[in-house]
């Protein structure tokens, strides 16, 4: 549905729908789930995006899962949205409990390879770019490294 509104309009939609999503879940407190991909290369380079709404520090491919959605359904749903990326190998690294908006949310966290060059959808995602482990750009989010610590302590 959302394919039918130009990329334009909807990128300049989606500030005020972010807005209202954090104001509704600061109201609800309503538990939610998520997932999050640390998508590598076989060059061993991270992905990275940067989306066109809210803070513009570097994250990673993920987002909400839906009702009755396996996470890892979900997570590869997400990475195909948003970086147009089918991931193979995909391996749960663990689970993380946090606060977004005053809602607890569990995130779901994989791992996963991609073999080709990722394309931002340009929508939901300005920038989706790889980086060498040793020069990863800033900022990072602060769930975004969160989740890296995860993954480094399963390397």
């Amino acid at each position: 549905m959302f394919r039918l509104i130009p990329p334009l309009l909807h990128r300049a939609m989606l500030p005020a729908a972010h807005q209202l999503r954090h104001l509704w879940r600061v109201w609800r407190k309503q538990p939610i789930a998520g997932c999050t991909v640390i998508a590598t290369d076989f060059n061993d380079r991270l992905l990275l995006l940067r989306h066109t709404y809210g803070p513009s520090a570097w994250t990673l491919p993920g987002g909400g899962v839906g009702r009755n959605e396996d996470p890892e359904q979900a997570a590869r749903r997400e990475m195909l949205e948003e970086t147009g990326c089918a991931v193979s190998g995909m391996i749960l690294l663990g689970t993380l409990e946090e606060t977004i908006s005053g809602s607890p949310h569990v995130a779901h966290v994989f791992h996963a390879r991609i073999d080709q060059m990722p394309r931002p959808d340009r929508r939901e995602v300005s920038e989706a770019r790889l980086f060498p482990l040793h020069s990863l750009p800033e900022p990072l989010g602060e769930f975004t490294k969160r989740r890296l610590e995860l993954w480094r302590g399963h390397l």
